[in-house]
């Protein structure tokens, strides 16, 4: 298993027969350079959508008219790309799950907010959520974009994830801090890998205090386009 950062809250997971982007935002996201957009689309076979905001949209359709893979998410989501021209889209809620290959998918809650920009303003987009995500013996929770919520007391204990992908930038997310917290309550994480942060000033910049709050945690700070292979 290859777990890629595309910057931001993006990622491309190389998993089972399955190559998985999520959230892809490449234009305007300044993690990334333009040179690496081939490289980071290369295969894709599946892409998954956690919520609206634009730095988790705004790509959507360029991606998936350029690879050509599905896009699965929220129901309401997906049936406002599918008025955009997206294709072959599926939706689901939360608790459900979908085979993506050899790999399973299933929607958990997240705490957070969901919309689109219109021309009258925001257009809220069902919910915000995070996904579980087993393949090759290994269990993944990506939080998506969250604070800390009660919910990951069942989400720890009924799919016992051993990797975490946190959002832990703070201002719009858990910090690093709230991140470790809600790390150490909640999960038993052989594998904490932090995102949504370094993007922009307002969010945290390394994640010092989350490595500090998990001893014993392979807290592993990723590399824009760099796989960790776990």
């Amino acid at each position: 298993m290859n777990i890629i950062w595309l910057g931001h809250g993006s990622f491309r997971i190389e998993i089972e027969d399955q190559v998985i982007l999520i959230d892809p935002w490449l234009t305007d996201n300044p993690m990334i350079d333009d040179a690496q957009y081939d490289a980071a689309l290369d295969g894709a076979t599946q892409i998954l959508v956690t919520h609206g905001h634009f730095d988790h949209t705004n790509d959507l359709k360029m991606v998936a008219d350029k690879t050509g893979a599905p896009v699965a998410g929220m129901v309401e989501l997906m049936g406002w790309f599918e008025g955009q021209g997206i294709e072959n889209t599926t939706g689901f809620n939360k608790g459900g799950t979908i085979s993506c290959g050899k790999m399973a998918v299933s929607m958990v809650p997240a705490t957070h907010s969901s919309s689109i920009t219109g021309d009258s303003g925001p257009v809220y987009m069902g919910g915000e959520t995070g996904f579980i995500l087993k393949g090759e013996g290994k269990t993944i929770y990506f939080s998506g974009d969250t604070g800390i919520m009660a919910d990951m007391d069942w989400i720890g204990d009924y799919y016992k994830p051993d990797i975490g992908i946190l959002s832990a930038g703070g201002h719009f997310t858990m910090g690093m801090a709230e991140a470790a917290y809600a790390a150490k309550r909640y999960f038993d994480f052989q594998t904490v890998i932090p995102c949504h942060y370094r993007t922009f000033p307002a969010l945290e910049q390394d994640a010092k205090a989350l490595a500090e709050g998990l001893p014993g945690v392979d807290v592993i700070e990723p590399q824009v386009m760099q796989a960790i292979s776990l």
